[in-house]
């Protein structure tokens, strides 16, 4: 039975002041909001239909492939580009020239006058163009090893070893999808009104999902064509535990903080979602049933993920100890009165480190997908308002909405070379982000403005000789150099999760942590660090292939089954 929450007594959303902290941010966990989740429950719920209507790739693996998707109103098609690349010009590095594979998804589908076009340009990705009628551009590379390992083993009649697949997790990983006007393809305006669209990065995550299906009737493919009659099928089970890898670098990390409304949806959704939760006067069996089977196997989830980076390292030990002592204080938590769910996340604040604390909480909404699963309408951004500066407001006005949200950043030392250590530049080679050292470089001429903490502080500390009655644009009109930041106040002031509460500029920053935050809105699991800013993914891992979306759960799939784990 659904319990209703008890409006009198309700549990407020938790403090932006304690959510935005980076520490935090980079503790996050997938969850029924994440952009892949909602994707599958779509496709799922409305029937969509998917075809290959061309597969033409010779046996050194060099050839193209289309699969489709079909919606209620419109296709969608993935054009597929297979290479045979040699392994001294394989790199996941974003100055890479060549790939395994290149990929657009193609909005309706392709003629042969298309896929001609298509030819001379996607597999040259940036050095290439396309047209408003490509959504997106992508690439991948083999994760060499698995590769090898598993064609050889169908070519020879044999199933892949899960304990050596479930080390990577993939066979492929990309190491960009490009989307909203990147490289000439269709800018996010044209397609945000269509209703699958509506949530954020759902076309990429298409992509992505569309790619994986390639990859596995690739090896399938090379397998076929090495073994001939010997060569078996790939098991279905096995086929599923590999998702999609991901590397991502510095390119993604300035994006937390260049799409403030965006952020603060994202956030404002997921801690409304948990104080729904928390709210719930008491759980049914079943919801603890769902809830008790997650937990399980989120632990084995959390077994069966590997980093060699010693800060992923640390943080793996403690979430895998957190989870034990939750699963154990489960063991014998009441349920049925007394709003089970916020003494039990009272009890984790209390008890578990980050990681298990925002594990616990992802855990938590699995039962309600009532409360939870409606908010996913809410995580786009479509306020152009927000970003026109209210120049009525008066400096007084101002001053507090600064004091209000941005104290940590008025009680930091500026001066001090730790606090602004770093600097985010934008590289001449490849227009891409990159952080250098402020003290050691000549490249503060270069910074951009992605440092809210300390021009904050520099807008406050320049209001100081102003009077309080003074309007914002008497200010801003002399003082043009704070408009960036009057903006970002007026935007945090309604939106409380727009602003990371954190130092993005000194020397103790990991931007590991502001990737981790927006790859598990994506869905990600399995994150492994390669240094302290890079890190390698997981998508769709365990998640049905598009032929088994209607005879398969499609939501819970993040979670690893136990039985295939253990085999």
């Amino acid at each position: 039975m659904q319990a209703r929450p008890d409006a009198a007594k309700a549990i407020a959303l938790r403090d932006p002041a304690r959510v935005m902290r980076l520490a935090r941010l980079g503790s996050f966990h997938q969850c029924r909001l994440s952009f892949m989740r909602i994707l599958t429950r779509r496709m799922t719920r409305e029937n969509w239909t998917f075809t290959r209507p061309v597969f033409d790739i010779d046996a050194n693996g060099v050839g193209h492939a289309v699969y489709c998707a079909h919606t209620p109103d419109r296709t969608y098609s993935l054009v597929a580009f297979a290479h045979d690349l040699p392994a001294e010009s394989r790199s996941d590095r974003v100055i890479a020239e060549a790939w395994d594979s290149t990929f657009t998804l193609f909005d309706g589908i392709p003629t042969a006058e298309d896929i001609a076009r298509l030819r001379d340009n996607i597999p040259l990705q940036e050095a290439g163009r396309v047209t408003e009628t490509e959504l997106s551009v992508s690439r991948a590379n083999r994760s060499v090893r698995l590769w090898k390992h598993v064609v050889s083993r169908l070519a020879a009649g044999r199933q892949p070893d899960v304990g050596e697949l479930t080390k990577v997790g993939y066979l492929m990983r990309t190491t960009a999808v490009y989307g909203s006007g990147k490289l000439g393809a269709a800018d996010r305006e044209m397609i945000a009104s269509r209703p699958e669209c509506a949530a954020p990065f759902q076309i990429e995550m298409l992509s992505v999902f569309l790619t994986r299906a390639y990859v596995r009737d690739l090896a399938q493919h090379m397998a076929n064509k090495r073994g001939g009659d010997k060569a078996v099928t790939l098991d279905p089970d096995i086929a599923r535990c590999m998702g999609i890898g991901n590397s991502t670098g510095l390119g993604m990390a300035p994006f937390l903080v260049n799409h403030p409304n965006l952020i603060n949806n994202w956030i404002a959704a997921r801690e409304t979602a948990i104080a729904r939760v928390r709210n719930v006067a008491s759980a049914s069996a079943s919801e603890v049933g769902v809830f008790r089977d997650l937990l399980a196997r989120s632990t084995r989830s959390a077994d069966l993920w590997q980093s060699e980076h010693p800060i992923q390292i640390e943080k793996l030990a403690v979430l895998r100890a957190d989870l034990q002592k939750l699963t154990k204080h489960v063991e014998t938590a009441d349920f049925q009165s007394n709003r089970p769910w916020d003494r039990l996340f009272s009890w984790a604040e209390a008890t578990l480190g980050l990681d298990g604390q925002e594990c616990l909480a992802s855990l938590m909404l699995e039962p309600y997908a009532n409360l939870v699963d409606p908010l996913a309408d809410q995580m786009s951004d479509a306020d152009a308002v927000s970003f026109r500066i209210n120049g009525a407001m008066t400096l007084a006005q101002l001053r507090r909405v600064l004091e209000r949200n941005y104290r940590w950043a008025l009680d930091t030392d500026w001066t001090a070379h730790d606090r602004c250590a770093r600097v985010w530049y934008v590289s001449e080679e490849k227009l891409e982000p990159r952080l250098g050292e402020r003290f050691e470089e000549p490249i503060a001429d270069y910074e951009q403005p992605l440092a809210p903490g300390r021009d904050a502080a520099a807008l406050y500390d320049a209001l100081k000789s102003w009077d309080g009655d003074d309007p914002v644009a008497a200010f801003l009109l002399p003082h043009s150099e704070h408009r960036h930041m009057v903006r970002r106040a007026q935007i945090v002031e309604r939106a409380p999760y727009a602003e990371i509460r954190d130092n993005t500029i000194g020397s103790d920053l990991l931007p590991i942590d502001m990737l981790r935050c927006k790859l598990a809105f994506f869905g990600a699991t399995h994150f492994d660090p390669r240094s302290d800013r890079w890190v390698r993914i997981c998508l769709f891992g365990n998640a049905p292939y598009p032929e088994e979306l209607q005879s398969r759960d499609a939501d819970d799939w993040p979670y690893p089954p136990l039985e295939l784990a253990r085999s």
